[in-house]
């Protein structure tokens, strides 16, 4: 059992907050270069050398396993699949689109959590989804008599990771963060080398590409340590529904950087997800804390 710490949890998802919207803004700029498979393998190789760097540094690399394959190759097929999906819409639909359609993932993960985690659905949850689910449907209000392709894409992507966060959940009972992320970026690498070489085709970084890839892999392996952090320290699905909040943060660098209209209802929308997820963290920060206990799980936090 994890050590349940919701405010250092939440302080931990404000980092992949930051970097899942980075990583948004970055796969636009390679976006015209690269597909999405060689942003993926490009990412993946940034992201393999850091951590062979900083656990190396610190004599971590011990703590990568063997015992659990089967478990983490079913996560990164998950996660690879739901992340192409993701950077392919990106370029097809707004922002905002993207991460709200992206956000039915938690209410996913909420309502699976019982029966995969055996976590216990507490009223403030299940307000928390619905709460976050009204607000999703407010900002995007999508047209499902005619949907596009990127809509589509966005929509899998979110089933995906809900897969992906339910997988990582049951990784950090007992498996060290360092060895996720071993795993995670040298899959994702692989599965990236031979999707984006099945046209014998791989474009190089360019001068201008690089830099957005380095950024896309420094910030891919700074959002899955601070969301497995996250998901050590507190029930997923408490940790999960504070994502939420990305999708105000990335309507507001649409507006900037891309001049994506501001319609009322966004605000709207956003005002809804932000009640519900103070509702649930209220709740949860109003508990006992639960004794910490050594395991692996916890070796990172």
């Amino acid at each position: 059992m994890t050590t349940h710490r919701p405010l250092a949890a939440a302080l931990w998802m404000s980092g992949a907050i930051f970097s899942f919207t980075a990583m948004a803004v970055a796969g636009r700029a390679v976006a015209a270069t690269h597909d999405t498979f060689e942003i993926m393998m490009w990412r993946s190789a940034v992201g393999f050398l850091l951590v062979l760097a900083v656990a190396g540094s610190l004599r971590r690399l011990r703590e990568v396993r063997t015992d659990r394959m089967g478990q983490h190759v079913i996560r990164n097929l998950f996660h690879f699949s739901g992340q192409n999906l993701w950077f392919w819409a990106l370029t097809m639909i707004p922002l905002a689109q993207v991460f709200a359609l992206e956000f039915t993932s938690p209410i996913w993960v909420i309502l699976l959590s019982p029966l995969v985690l055996g976590e216990r659905l507490t009223r403030p949850r299940l307000i928390a989804a619905g709460m976050g689910f009204a607000g999703i449907l407010i900002v995007a209000r999508p047209n499902f008599a005619a949907l596009d392709p990127g809509v589509i894409a966005a929509a899998a992507s979110a089933l995906c990771f809900a897969a992906t966060t339910l997988m990582t959940k049951k990784l950090t009972r007992g498996e060290s963060i360092v060895s996720i992320l071993f795993w995670l970026t040298l899959m994702q690498g692989s599965f990236g080398l031979v999707t984006a070489g099945w046209d014998g085709t791989i474009h190089l970084p360019t001068a201008q590409t690089l830099p957005w890839l380095a950024l896309i892999g420094f910030c891919g392996l700074l959002a899955h340590l601070c969301l497995t952090t996250a998901l050590s320290l507190a029930p997923a699905s408490y940790v999960v529904p504070i994502d939420f909040i990305r999708l105000p943060v990335i309507v507001v660098v649409g507006i900037l950087l891309y001049h994506e209209p501001l319609d009322p209802l966004v605000i709207l929308g956003a005002v809804v997800i932000f009640a519900g997820n103070w509702v649930n963290i209220r709740a949860e920060t109003r508990k006992p804390a639960t004794p910490a206990r050594s395991q692996t799980g916890d070796a990172a936090s």
